[in-house]
């Protein structure tokens, strides 16, 4: 019986309901954001926004203190689940490396040996820019293309792999990223914005002369959220703080932390109000993987051995005649690989997604 694509997949990530969803290897963490985000809403509502209920001018408006904080934290879990259940971007892989990049060197022996360029240059908004070859995934990355080493994949406009969502952080999840960082800061500040309104509701319960002491007794899960949304304010505010410069100046964190030393030129910075909205009103590009669809075989090249096997019960004109048609494919072949296209690249990456 065929096997689907997610079946035989060569990364590390898990699949879920028949291949629809696709995690990182180290989704369990999810269950540990997923409380960290649940469990203080829960005590919010439960401790604070029940005793809010009726301390507004209007009787019940004190109702939509609790609604708020539950609807706002469903977007929150919705934003999360987009981000990490969804492919970041992932490169398809190769069944073998791309034929159409060998050289050929003689070396003094009779038949010339196959060398491979370990990179290319491409243009990028007129400026070349050098691209590497993935030995594992056996291709010539896109530029802003990193190999994951958790995931095990090759991702398009590659960020960082955040342990928090279990996944990597890439060109068709990064929007829904930053959204729910973001969004989990102004949950952060909205917990703790009512629960100090709570304590100074009962400071004046007293006909003002409580004292914050005696609201803090009286309820010390306000204290408790207080703490816990100060601390969380630090990593996500900074965090949304950061993402917030990273994409007015168009670059991954990956690429800040990598080349902040080498002062080199952002090829693809093209102002602060185009770079917003090329990550937030850019159509997400289609998977270039069909995780669902059967494994087509492929035809694979003959090995190596084989060919030097034929190549040497040939005689010696044979022989001679095969070393001068290889040297001229090899010179046909490094001019057609020495071509600075990257809509060559885009294409070739997209037809290979489409075989798989």
């Amino acid at each position: 019986m065929a096997k689907r694509v997610y079946e035989v997949w060569k990364g590390r990530n898990k699949f879920f309901l028949g291949g629809r969803l696709i995690f990182g290897p180290d989704a369990k963490s999810l269950l540990a954001t997923f409380s960290l985000i649940v469990v203080p809403v829960i005590i919010f509502c439960i401790f604070v926004g029940r005793h809010l209920r009726h301390e507004f001018s209007s009787y019940n408006a004190g109702y939509a203190v609790i609604v708020a904080a539950i609807l706002y934290t469903i977007y929150v879990l919705v934003l999360l689940l987009l981000t990490s259940a969804r492919d970041p971007g992932i490169v398809p892989r190769n069944a073998h490396p791309p034929e159409e990049e060998f050289t050929y060197e003689t070396g003094g022996r009779q038949t010339p040996s196959l060398q491979f360029p370990r990179t290319k240059e491409v243009m990028v908004n007129g400026i070349s820019v050098r691209v590497k070859y993935c030995d594992t995934c056996m291709l010539y990355r896109p530029p802003r293309c990193s190999h994951c080493s958790v995931c095990n994949n090759c991702v398009e406009r590659f960020d960082h792999h955040c342990p928090w969502v279990g996944q990597c952080i890439g060109l068709r999840n990064y929007p829904f990223f930053f959204l729910f960082v973001s969004s989990s800061t102004l949950l952060c500040i909205y917990v703790f914005s009512m629960s100090a309104y709570y304590m100074k509701v009962l400071m004046n319960d007293n006909e003002g002369t409580g004292t914050v002491w005696g609201a803090m007794k009286e309820s010390p899960a306000s204290v408790v959220l207080m703490a816990y949304c100060f601390i969380s304010l630090w990593f996500v505010g900074g965090l949304t703080g950061f993402h917030l410069y990273l994409i007015s100046s168009n670059q991954t964190t990956y690429e800040n932390f990598r080349y902040r030393s080498d002062n080199r030129y952002n090829v693809y910075n093209r102002g602060c109000i185009n770079n917003f909205l090329e990550v937030f009103c850019t159509r997400i590009k289609p998977s270039r993987n069909k995780f669902r669809d059967l494994v087509q075989e492929v035809q694979q090249p003959p090995p190596a051995a084989a060919r030097e096997s034929a190549t040497n019960d040939a005689g010696p004109e044979d022989r001679r005649v095969k070393v001068e048609d290889d040297l001229d494919i090899g010179g046909d072949l490094l001019k057609i690989s020495q071509r600075h296209n990257f809509e060559g690249i885009e294409s070739d990456i997209r037809s290979r997604g489409n075989d798989q």
